[in-house]
């Protein structure tokens, strides 16, 4: 399986919060790609970085302002940039079946806007999403890897249920920290859906959920 890393010679690693440059990482649903963005530069480069978004090129550039800029940078810092990739089914693209990550990163997941957040539709639309990605991500994980979803906590969130929608993949729970924004210089989370893509939302309070392959 192709894995792309950093070599032992090269110069010492740099990191970001949870991340380091000498790992091997995968960002699903980036919006505008600018937490990929934020790694990449504090990297000092993205040649370990598979950026992706769900949205082709062309949405893309019509729904985020800054999209064409972050993708342009990132492809000079020397990161894979993919559009298109479907959280629930990307395992069986060409372009990414064959490799293996260090790190598989889905912040903030959302199937789209069909509601209240609380309603029962909608919480089950996510939790598909969610279900489909940890599906598909188990298989590109490398063999210490980790898979990292951040995610708003407290009412309706908590009942769309990580851990339950991860044991389904024998994926296991190993750390749970805050998430917070201003760790990451330039990330700008998007709605990414409808008139009103481009525009943020409310992070507070959110974290990051780790999880790890059973070993069971």
């Amino acid at each position: 399986m192709e894995k792309t890393r950093v070599g032992k010679d090269s110069v010492k690693a740099k990191r970001l919060m949870h991340y380091s440059s000498e790992q091997s990482i995968l960002t699903v649903g980036d919006g505008d790609f600018s937490f990929s963005l934020a790694l990449a530069t504090a990297f000092g480069s993205g040649a370990n970085i598979v950026a992706t978004s769900l949205d082709s090129y062309g949405a893309l550039r019509v729904k985020y302002s800054e999209a064409e800029s972050n993708v342009m940078e990132l492809e000079r810092l020397g990161a894979t940039v993919l559009h298109g990739v479907d959280a629930k089914t990307m395992n069986c693209r060409g372009d990414l079946k064959n490799k293996r990550f260090d790190r598989i990163i889905f912040n903030f997941p959302h199937a789209g806007f069909l509601g209240r957040e609380y309603e029962a539709h909608v919480i089950s639309a996510h939790k598909k999403l969610v279900r489909g990605f940890f599906s598909n991500a188990s298989h590109l994980l490398g063999p210490h890897g980790e898979i990292h979803v951040s995610h708003k906590v407290g009412h309706p969130y908590d009942s769309w249920d990580l851990e339950q929608l991860a044991s389904e993949s024998s994926l296991v729970l190993t750390e749970k920290v805050g998430f917070y924004k201003a760790d990451y210089p330039g990330y700008n989370q998007k709605r990414g859906d409808g008139l009103k893509s481009n525009r943020g939302f409310k992070l507070d309070p959110c974290c990051t959920f780790k999880f790890q392959r059973s070993k069971a």
